[in-house]
């Protein structure tokens, strides 16, 4: 039985705040990405759209929205960094997801390779170029080849059905 042509139902169109909803359950961390600017000007936005993709090549994958504010920079950027946020970091993350201000303006941050600024204080980094972009509708998803990562002792930021949560380990 072929489901994809065999008795074609036409299904009712979702509701986009339900979907909404119903994604909001899915629990995810919290990253900043960061980037040049065609001037050299650091960028920076929140994306919790994040997700590895796979070890061998070293590939990580996120997206973002067509009419966001800072996608020209990504789409043309050749290096970019994921700083996956720790749990006291919730006012960075807060900064990074606001517009018309300087990101940032108050952010301490090193430079990574390219010149890529790096977050200070996050739970961990992947400094990646850019390996590919694939349109998925409203967003496009950029792959990057990981090059250098580091992993410090840190409890993430979570977040989920639209607030942040802790994460906090179960036992059996």
């Amino acid at each position: 039985m072929n489901v994809m042509t065999d008795n074609p139902v036409a299904l009712p169109a979702l509701d986009p705040m339900e979907l909404r909803r119903c994604l909001g359950a899915f629990v995810t961390g919290v990253t900043v990405v960061t980037a040049l600017d065609a001037e050299g000007q650091p960028e920076g936005i929140t994306a919790n759209s994040f997700s590895s993709l796979s070890l061998s090549p070293p590939l990580i994958v996120w997206s973002l929205r067509l009419n966001a504010r800072s996608f020209k920079t990504y789409q043309h950027a050749p290096r970019f960094a994921v700083n996956i946020l720790a749990q006291d970091q919730m006012p960075v993350s807060n900064r990074f997801a606001s517009s018309g201000i300087d990101r940032f303006e108050g952010i301490k941050h090193t430079l990574g390779l390219g010149g890529v600024p790096l977050i200070d204080g996050c739970v961990a980094y992947l400094e990646c170029s850019l390996e590919a972009t694939h349109p998925g509708g409203d967003h496009v998803l950029f792959i990057g080849r990981v090059e250098r990562i580091q992993t410090l002792d840190k409890q993430p930021l979570a977040y989920g059905g639209g607030e942040y949560k802790a994460v906090v380990p179960l036992r059996p």
